[in-house]
């Protein structure tokens, strides 16, 4: 018994060790070059295997030989020719999966990197530009500075916080609230305990210093050049803003009676309370020469060659608010509805009175936790989500528990058939197929198949289709921009194909994604149009940083947004955050390891974008 009580108490050690592991992994950094990660990975395969069979036990030594003689510079062709061989034979002759995996792990490799591996043979040297970059920064789509504004929060320069956010992003408030904070994906911190809560911080930061209180940097001298800005959400106010600090004139035709496109209609007031926005968006109109048309819609109040005649540029930020709709009988019934133009509805002030309704929700991503949770607040009877996969709740981990607190119920391994509407063509139920799971994908998400089991009807008062949104481009279209798949057809910098001039990026390119995704387009356009228009503007935040000390790295936990209890917040469409107090604040500003300063920071010696 004794020995038993040993052995358990050193599997509960490693376990531990593991635990720490996964984080280590978790936490590498962007940039790095891919043949090093494949071979930290096929070396775990080696520590793993029993020593029974020889391919595995000798066989993933001479990969790893190989693959470091790669590394090193010193192999050429033939030696990818031997390696792939040695994976192959291992992959088919290994008794169990620690040869298999390993093996298929290194094939994948030189098919998914050939490039790589051609550059460490022909150059013994990585591709262009893989190079260790700081996690955070590189990983904010807007790249902003997040050490620095971190730093700031720590030093309680609120208003230096919120200027630094600004030299690359115009929401500070918005993306507090709502953003997906990629930046904490890979944050170093992650070795020793957990990411930093960047977008906490950045919450703490706006809570306490509102940010049309806060100046923006100061505007250019005029250069009496003139952009049309069609769309005044995110990525349209955002090249707004830069061009207008530039020194341009800024013309903006939005559609709806307000700014904001889909952080105003469509998420949700007890997410984003709207006052809250417009902090972000009175800074931006008072960042310089902005004209702002409401109410104007390019193709009814405006045509688009109008407004091109009138501009030295143009850029089309039109965002991707028409919900989609399902292509089967019945998908024009009766409260059956898009969830963005079910959000839009309610945001616009129409919302339906749902009390004693049931709710069928399909689709899995934030939109439909958002129009779940709404669901929620309007008294819905039962709200069920269904989806046909696990990999289908593609939403925010946090939006989904969220919502099963507040009462939302998921079902999965359910395929959608049909809906069946009542004699007034309203719906009465849906139809389900269950599913059972099969095997992964190339991109490692599971495929399923029909079950044998007997479809699966499902009654309900009301269908919420949260199966995407698409953009408005049937003006633009007649006009000559050229689109692919009903999305304007734009290159990298955001210039639109064959039309000089014309600038387009956000939803309406890459279709539905992020509010810090469109904001990172407004961006590169903004820049790209001044280069456009023969200039060369910088924004420059004059902010000085903290200077950066040593972190003594003491295993700390992160400290976590509150929300109101879920019966309280389910209520009503108050917001449900709970601001951070200031010892959680500058605790967790005090676990940065300025990345920027130090490790890959200072290897770059720059700022690590």
């Amino acid at each position: 018994m004794k020995k038993l009580a040993k052995r358990g108490n050193m599997n509960e050690r490693i376990d531990v060790v593991l635990r720490k592991f996964r984080s280590r992994m978790a936490s590498y950094p962007p940039g790095m070059c891919p043949l090093v990660l494949y071979r930290s990975l096929l070396q775990v395969s080696m520590n793993q295997t029993c020593g029974k069979c020889v391919p595995c036990r000798d066989g993933l030594v001479e990969v790893d030989r190989m693959l470091l003689s790669i590394l090193n510079g010193d192999a050429d062709e033939s030696t990818l020719t031997k390696m792939e061989d040695m994976c192959r034979m291992i992959a088919r002759t290994a008794d169990c999966a620690v040869g298999v995996v390993a093996a298929d792990l290194i094939l994948d490799s030189l098919t998914e990197f050939a490039d790589e591996y051609a550059s460490h043979i022909s150059s013994r040297k990585c591709v262009e530009n893989v190079t260790q970059t700081i996690p955070c920064v590189t990983l904010c789509p807007a790249h902003v500075d997040v050490p620095g504004y971190v730093s700031l929060i720590h030093a309680k320069d609120y208003e230096g916080a919120i200027k630094k956010i600004r030299e690359k992003n115009p929401f500070p408030t918005a993306c507090a609230m709502v953003c997906e904070h990629p930046c904490e994906r890979k944050c170093r911190r992650k070795i020793i305990d957990d990411a930093i809560n960047i977008r906490g911080l950045k919450k703490y930061a706006v809570d306490m210093v509102s940010a049309d209180k806060v100046d923006t940097p100061p505007r250019n001298v005029s250069t009496g050049k003139s952009i049309g800005i069609i769309g005044g959400g995110p990525s349209g106010l955002t090249a707004a803003y830069f061009l207008a600090l530039m020194g341009h004139h800024v013309d903006i035709y939005e559609e709806h009676e307000k700014l904001g496109g889909m952080l105003r209609y469509g998420i949700p007031e007890y997410r984003l309370p709207k006052v809250r926005l417009d902090e972000d968006i009175r800074a931006i109109l008072n960042a310089g020469d902005i004209d702002v048309k409401c109410g104007c819609k390019v193709g009814k109040d405006i045509t688009y060659e109008e407004i091109r005649s009138s501009h030295d540029a143009v850029y089309l930020g039109l965002g991707a608010q028409l919900g989609n709709r399902m292509p089967m009988d019945g998908a024009n019934g009766k409260n059956v509805i898009p969830a963005a133009d079910f959000l839009q509805m309610v945001a616009n002030g129409d919302a339906p009175d749902l009390t004693d309704k049931r709710v069928v929700l399909i689709g899995g991503g934030n939109v439909a936790m958002d129009a779940a949770r709404t669901a929620v607040r309007l008294h819905a009877k039962t709200i069920h989500v269904f989806t046909r996969k696990r990999d289908d709740y593609t939403a925010l981990e946090s939006e989904i528990e969220a919502a099963m607190q507040e009462g939302v119920r998921f079902r999965t391994l359910l395929s959608f058939l049909n809906i069946e509407l009542d004699d007034d063509d309203a719906v009465r139920a849906v139809w389900l197929q269950p599913e059972i799971v099969g095997e992964y994908d190339n991109f490692g998400f599971v495929t399923t198949e029909h079950s044998s089991n007997y479809p699966y009807r499902f009654q309900c008062d009301m269908l919420i289709l949260g199966v995407g949104q698409r953009s408005d481009v049937a003006v633009f279209e007649q006009a000559g921009i050229p689109t692919q798949r009903g999305r304007i057809t734009a290159d990298v910098t955001c210039e639109v194909k064959d039309s000089p001039g014309v600038f387009s990026g956000g939803d309406c390119v890459t279709g539905p994604s992020t509010a810090i995704n469109a904001i990172a387009a407004g961006q590169v356009a903004a820049f790209n149009i001044d280069e456009y228009l023969g200039y060369h503007h910088k924004v420059i935040c004059d902010t000085p940083l903290p200077p950066a000390v040593p972190n003594p790295c003491i295993p700390t936990g992160r400290a976590e947004i509150e929300e109101k209890d879920p019966f309280e917040r389910r209520r009503n469409f108050d917001h449900v955050e709970l601001p951070m107090t200031v010892e959680e604040a500058m605790r967790e500003s005090g676990r940065c390891l300025r990345c920027d300063h130090y490790g890959c920071g200072a290897m770059k010696g720059g700022r690590g974008e």
